[in-house]
């Protein structure tokens, strides 16, 4: 089935979309490429993925950019992936600011190389006063990391007594996530086929719709995200309760 812009713009939009960008070096592999080589590709397909999502109105998207378990991956490919991070703000940065896109860094990206923690703070900083569209990159981020970090800051503010027991809960507990002030993701799409989590947004996936498709993330197009917000469209999300 073909499927239309005008057909997803009748029925409602998931406000926010998460992706998790897997196959780049599968990718470059099937071709007889260096892994680099996937990951440079990877980000056109990004940036495509921006696009697309800007043209269907959805306001939020968090994708999976560099995990706190990638470090353990060979320092080379490491190195392109901080590279690719900074070079892809850099050359499009003024693109995104045009088109009215916040770039929110999620994630401990104290640790990321100085050029990329460079970049990254320039773009937050540069877009903070947009909102059409909240870019939250994953960058050194981990979802137990994340959950952690939140139960720490509580324990503190309870310990100060800024809080007490009883004012804890999961409203209260989603406001010390980096995601605090934003809905929680209604689809979360994984490319590659692959059918894990992989510590991502473990607290706010809680009750996302997810979609796995088999293609690699560099061959990811407008038409992928089409279906993956078609079949979204189509599901009853039911929330722990009873169907229509």
């Amino acid at each position: 089935m073909k499927i239309t812009l005008e057909q997803l713009k009748e029925k409602p939009m998931p406000q926010h979309t998460a992706i998790i960008m897997d196959g780049n070096g599968r990718w470059a592999k099937s071709k007889g490429l260096m892994r680099a080589a996937g990951h440079r590709v990877g980000v056109q397909a990004l940036k495509n993925t921006i696009i697309a999502l800007d043209e269907l109105g959805v306001g939020y998207l968090t994708v999976y950019a560099f995990s706190t378990e990638n470090w353990r991956r060979p320092q080379e490919e490491v190195n392109t992936l901080m590279e690719l991070i900074a070079e892809f703000i850099d050359k499009e940065i003024d693109y995104l600011d045009e088109k009215g896109v916040r770039v929110n860094p999620i994630g401990d990206i104290s640790a990321l190389t100085p050029k990329a923690l460079q970049s990254i703070s320039y773009a937050k900083e540069k877009t903070k006063n947009n909102s059409h569209i909240i870019f939250n990159v994953a960058l050194n981020y981990g979802g137990r990391q994340e959950i952690l970090r939140a139960a720490k800051a509580i324990c503190e503010a309870v310990q100060s007594h800024e809080l007490q027991i009883d004012d804890i809960t999961e409203d209260l507990f989603s406001k010390y996530l980096y995601t605090a002030g934003q809905p929680d993701p209604d689809l979360v799409i994984r490319s590659s086929g692959e059918l894990r989590i992989s510590n991502f947004l473990l607290w706010q996936v809680a009750y996302s719709e997810f979609w796995i498709t088999n293609t690699l993330w560099p061959d990811f197009k407008k038409e992928d995200l089409w279906q993956a917000v078609w079949e979204y469209q189509n599901r009853d999300r039911r929330y722990g309760g009873v169907g229509k």
